[in-house]
């Protein structure tokens, strides 16, 4: 696959978010740390208070001008309506649901969606009284059956954490949208940074993602977004307020300075983490490799049709389940990959998760691994170094 961000999104990446009244004469928006936001006048006081959901200083907490830039730049780029900040990804994911849902309400949730959103909806929503249901997430249009009369949220997630299954989503979106039209479609959209995948063109209302990962780019800051069409950002966006939902102006400056080079990192990281999946292909110790660029990995044909390219994150399944001893020498002597939390920075980073481990958080997804699988992600290092690394950690199992 060769298929880099286009140069128009690179263009758009450059210069989204830089009106004048945000960047008052420098190349950037400013800064501007407010609680308080001065009212010269009842009258200036008036108009702040009518148009605090336009964009107006209004305070702290409606945001301020750096916040408003970061917002009309994700909303550009995204295609949005408008942009809510949270303090992380998994906060845009939960308050995202809360904003549509109420006692009694059903949520149809991806069974391969990332961990946390499933122990969100099984501990919080439950206490809530909100069900959750989970679909395989390549069930396609047979999503129809999944979707109740009291179905509120179909949440979406591609690629699937772990797996890296991409799901055939205007299929589930069509199919959703026939069985009933007010149906609030989200999806977690981290993996493509926003961009490489336009889930708004897709019929999508709500494109969430940890901004942390690769908006951010330096691993150094958190923030969550949601991308919101018409119909739902008001509701979205209130409720989120109500919710006392904000970031700090700070993180905002730098959310949207990791904007400026987006592009030139995910065309790197696509190609480097291409490189280093085909390379995993030919090792006799795996057994399959989960990069959605390749054909082994599960709806292949959904990606190359719908995706702009890939990012750094996939996962390898190895022929075997590595014993503890085993796992601690694959792991612990690596060079330039670091053991961490989190993705979408410049460094390369891996984990592993055991086959029981997977299928305990994966209950209703019917594929099942009989090796240890490694999750990586392929940072901006060069890719002969990460490769002379992995080669060297293959040479301390024996398998």
């Amino acid at each position: 696959m060769d298929k880099p961000a286009q140069t128009q999104l690179a263009t758009q990446l450059v210069h989204a978010g830089r009106k004048s009244r945000y960047t008052q004469g420098a190349v950037s928006a400013v800064i501007q740390r407010a609680s308080s936001l001065v009212f010269n006048t009842v009258a200036d006081k008036k108009a702040a208070t009518h148009n605090r959901y336009k964009g107006a200083l209004f305070y702290g907490r409606r945001g301020t001008l750096t916040h408003f830039a970061l917002q009309d730049a994700m909303c550009e780029l995204e295609g949005g309506t408008g942009c809510y900040l949270y303090p992380c990804g998994a906060a845009a994911v939960s308050h995202s649901i809360l904003a549509f849902v109420e006692q009694g309400d059903h949520v149809l949730m991806s069974g391969a969606a990332y961990e946390p959103t499933q122990y969100f909806c099984n501990q919080i929503l439950k206490k809530l009284g909100v069900e959750t249901s989970y679909y395989d997430p390549l069930i396609g249009a047979n999503i129809r059956d999944f979707i109740l009369p009291h179905t509120k949220v179909l949440f979406l997630e591609s690629p699937s954490s772990l797996t890296m299954e991409v799901p055939d989503i205007p299929a589930l979106v069509n199919a959703a949208r026939a069985m009933n039209p007010d149906i609030i479609i989200m999806i977690d959209n981290t993996w493509a940074a926003g961009v490489l995948f336009p889930a708004l063109q897709y019929g999508i209302d709500i494109s969430i993602q940890a901004g942390t990962k690769y908006l951010v780019g330096h691993s150094d800051a958190m923030i969550g977004t949601a991308v919101a069409n018409a119909r739902c950002w008001d509701q979205l966006r209130e409720h989120s307020y109500l919710m006392g939902q904000m970031v700090d102006a700070d993180t905002a400056y730098m959310t949207a300075r990791g904007l400026r080079t987006l592009a030139v990192r995910l065309n790197q990281h696509h190609e480097s983490s291409i490189k280093i999946a085909q390379w995993l292909a030919k090792r006799p110790e795996v057994k399959a490799v989960y990069h959605p660029a390749l054909p082994s990995c599960a709806g292949y044909e959904f990606f190359m049709r719908d995706f702009k390219g890939a990012s750094g994150l996939f996962s390898f399944e190895l022929c075997k389940t590595l014993s503890d001893q085993q796992l601690s020498d694959f792991l612990d002597h690596f060079r330039l990959f670091s053991m961490a939390y989190s993705w979408g920075g410049f460094e390369s980073l891996i984990l592993a998760n055991q086959p029981n481990e997977i299928a305990r958080i994966r209950p209703n997804i019917t594929r099942t691994l009989t090796g240890t699988l490694i999750r990586l992600h392929i940072g901006l290092e060069a890719v002969e170094d990460l490769i002379t690394d992995l080669d060297a950690a293959f040479a301390r199992i024996t398998l």
